[in-house]
């Protein structure tokens, strides 16, 4: 994909995918899906890269990651987002997430502010299970393939198309499996067993870094009403619907995404 250049790196425990890494202004880091890796973001890396520096890391357990030491939760993983703004040398930066990564980044916000210049919640929620959706249920279903011997790149594709929306073209879900593949079945059970403990809600009233909130209007996993359910509380919140984008609503409409990114990020750091 044409744009700013981009690297990988490997340091104290991290891996992750940079872009402009010359370039002026806090960084913005980029935190994954459920399914996804530090190659879930090549859209952003190469738009937003043009003109200040962007990272996406893999999760911890994930791709170069190291794994979480102790017993996972929201909490050690918005403690090792820390350290990871730590590790790439930044005081505050951007902070966006993905689904899952949404998710984590709603404890960040929560916990430690003074990290963070912006935040941005892409087809994310408040809670897991705001539909009913029950957890034992929920994380039986996913674990049965795992118990099976499988990896989680045998199911990617399959799981990847449903979650997208009709429009996706073939080169963007053939990269969100590339990024799939990096995805250990060790880590993808750590995340699933942390997920279903999702429940922000007391914390988003206390959320005071601009923040904006995006969702495909076809997205099934996360749909307008979670959003919604998610913007409400935190006060002066942004939120946008994204015409014909599904879940993976970054690479299904990277045009869009990146420009109301760029402009939240650029008003954000005027503010401040």
């Amino acid at each position: 994909m044409a744009g700013a250049p981009i690297s990988d790196v490997v340091r104290d425990g991290f891996g992750w995918r940079e872009a402009g890494s010359s370039c002026g202004g806090a960084p913005v880091v980029l935190l994954h899906g459920l399914t996804g890796s530090r190659l879930s973001w090549e859209p952003q890396l190469a738009a937003l890269g043009m003109s200040r520096r962007v990272v996406a890391w893999d999760l911890p357990g994930y791709g170069d990651s190291a794994p979480l030491e102790g017993s996972p939760s929201f909490s050690s993983f918005a403690a090792a987002v820390v350290r990871f703004i730590d590790v790439i040398g930044a005081e505050r930066v951007h902070l966006v997430g993905l689904s899952f990564g949404g998710m984590i980044t709603q404890y960040v916000a929560a916990t430690h502010a003074d990290r963070l210049l912006s935040l941005s919640l892409m087809a994310t929620s408040p809670k897991f299970g705001l539909d009913g959706t029950q957890p034992d249920e929920w994380r039986a279903a996913r674990l049965a393939a795992l118990d099976a011997g499988e990896e989680p790149i045998d199911f990617a594709p399959g799981v990847l198309r449903a979650i997208a929306g009709p429009g996706i073209s073939d080169d963007a879900l053939a990269g969100q499996v590339a990024a799939a593949a990096r995805v250990p079945s060790s880590g993808l059970r750590v995340s699933i067993e942390v997920l279903v403990t999702h429940d922000s809600r007391p914390l988003l009233g206390s959320i005071d870094t601009p923040t904006m909130v995006l969702v495909g209007a076809l997205d099934g996993e996360t749909p307008v009403e979670y959003a919604q359910a998610l913007a409400g509380p935190i006060a002066g919140s942004m939120l946008h619907v994204v015409p014909g984008a599904g879940h993976l609503l970054n690479v299904e409409a990277p045009s869009t995404v990146n420009e109301l990114l760029m402009a939240h990020v650029a008003v954000s750091e005027a503010g401040r």
